[in-house]
């Protein structure tokens, strides 16, 4: 599974998610799907990776403050679009926006439970994966979605992407768990905690920036918890067709 790592320094959690089998007997394609966190301190040679693999279109999932204050860094040859529903996914990344009021690892495991419970509800987070899945039903190229970390709001509509496709659930869960060894966690992490403390105080112990900055299964079943059936959710909230669906099939799978 590291093989779908791409080894960037300045971008975290950087990889490929397709590969994973499907129940129609295929593969989710290789080499068009990537998720990443934001890519605001890309270095010369993330930016030199990111133009090998001549990315058409990125998704962008952070809100409009976000994308103010951390502007990405495009390679200079990139003429891909860039797509995002303006306004506020979750007020703050989504780490952040869970961080209030969290002292200890409890306390950060079950307000990250919480916050993924409310996530699938976000009016602008679900136009921001309408985005998603249009374009992608319609794409023929690689794309790449992104959030501030690329791990919890970025998790859940690759998660979602992946059951359209077909994808097993065991496989599922795997992808959204690599993110707790993709690149370097604890530079992550330190990160994380700077940012949280600056904003909410330096009460919270190390544990409990450590599980707010990393994924756990619990958060991704919460989610689905609360979603229930997936095909409904996909096609009465997020307003994915049947031609649509049949498109993402035929477009993102070998």
């Amino acid at each position: 599974m590291l093989s779908r790592l791409l080894p960037t320094q300045g971008i975290h959690n950087f990889r490929d998610y397709g590969g994973y089998r499907t129940d129609a007997g295929g593969h989710v394609t290789l080499g068009k799907l990537f998720r990443s966190g934001q890519h605001c301190d890309a270095t010369p040679d993330d930016l030199a990776l990111v133009s090998q693999i001549g990315l058409a279109t990125v998704v962008d999932l952070r809100s409009d403050a976000e994308r103010a204050q951390y502007p990405c860094a495009r390679p200079e040859d990139f003429q891909g679009e860039v797509l995002f529903a303006s306004g506020n996914t979750l007020g703050a990344a989504s780490h952040l926006d869970a961080a209030k009021g969290v002292r200890t690892a409890a306390d950060a495991h079950q307000a990250m439970i919480d916050l993924y419970r409310a996530m699938p509800f976000r009016p602008v987070l679900q136009q921001s994966y309408r985005l998603y899945f249009q374009r992608l039903a319609e794409l023929d190229s690689p794309s790449l979605i992104h959030c501030l970390a690329g791990k919890d709001r970025t998790g859940l509509a690759v998660a979602l992407l992946h059951h359209q496709l077909g994808v097993h659930s065991d496989d599922i869960f795997e992808d959204y768990l690599l993110t707790n060894i993709a690149g370097d966690l604890d530079r992550r992490v330190a990160a994380g905690a700077e940012a949280v403390r600056s904003n909410f105080g330096a009460e919270m112990s190390d544990d409990a920036v450590r599980s707010m900055m990393s994924v756990d299964a619990a958060f991704l079943h919460a989610a689905f918890d609360v979603i229930g059936d997936v095909n409904r959710y996909c096609k009465e909230v997020l307003g994915i067709t049947p031609e649509q669906q049949n498109k993402l099939r035929l477009g993102l799978t070998d």
